[in-house]
């Protein structure tokens, strides 16, 4: 059987609990091997939030399963390939079980060929949501707290500067945040912008980076997914 595997790591505190993009790649191909598995490729996500359906990897992923034949897709985790459970179910039916593809999770015991399958990894879902909502809520109230004292929240991220110790918008900064959001708000379905897409846009227009460089699809993911600017816009 063919197989390919997905990855994925939002932040840096998950690389140090043990889900780190080498680790996660080491359990998937040591279990294609136990299971005698042919592991044909590994996509990949850094920095992407389980919340974002349009990952770069994600979508090279669904790609690749329309233009080749494979047998098998595995995860280390259900919530590596997504937080959201309607995601989960839609990426199920549209992309692997109308092709005969199966789905396969290291740590989780379950076979989507079955509905006692099904019916656990629907479960699965439905925790991971559960994790993501309540880790979301968290970072969010404890970020607008630290905002609204002027607190810095780590390294001022674009938008935001730390003068004397305090947090401060920096409205230069903020307008080329703003523009990002509209970019990727302002366009739909086969018009919808990629992150590359968007980052190009972005450097044909002269922005820079906190750091005075280029955009990347990555910069935007980060900026797109980081609840310092959720909990600014609302």
């Amino acid at each position: 059987m063919k197989a390919i595997g997905y990855i994925r790591v939002s932040t840096e505190e998950q690389a140090k609990e043990g889900i780190s993009l080498d680790n996660q790649t080491s359990k998937i191909k040591a279990y294609c091997e136990s299971q005698d598995w042919q592991l044909v490729k590994v996509f990949s996500d850094e920095g992407s939030s389980g919340k974002d359906m349009k990952r770069e990897g994600l979508k090279n992923l669904v790609s690749f399963l329309e233009a080749d034949h494979v047998d098998v897709v595995v995860v280390y985790k259900t919530d590596r390939l997504t937080r959201k459970q309607r995601h989960l179910y839609q990426l199920l039916e549209d992309n692997f079980e109308k092709k005969g593809i199966g789905f396969k999770s290291v740590t989780e015991p379950f076979n989507t060929t079955t509905a006692m399958g099904k019916g656990f990894l629907g479960m699965l879902g439905v925790f991971a949501q559960l994790e993501g909502d309540l880790i979301s809520e968290r970072t969010k109230e404890a970020l607008r707290y630290k905002i609204s004292r002027g607190e810095p929240v780590g390294s001022p991220p674009l938008g935001f500067e730390a003068i004397k110790n305090k947090l401060k918008k920096n409205d230069d900064e903020l307008e080329i945040v703003a523009e990002i959001f509209k970019l990727n708000n302002n366009h739909w379905g086969k018009n919808k912008l990629s992150l590359r897409e968007i980052a190009k846009k972005l450097n044909s227009s002269g922005f820079r980076t906190k750091k005075n460089k280029d955009f990347s699809h990555k910069t935007v993911s980060y900026i797109l997914s980081n609840p310092v600017y959720s909990s600014l816009l609302g």
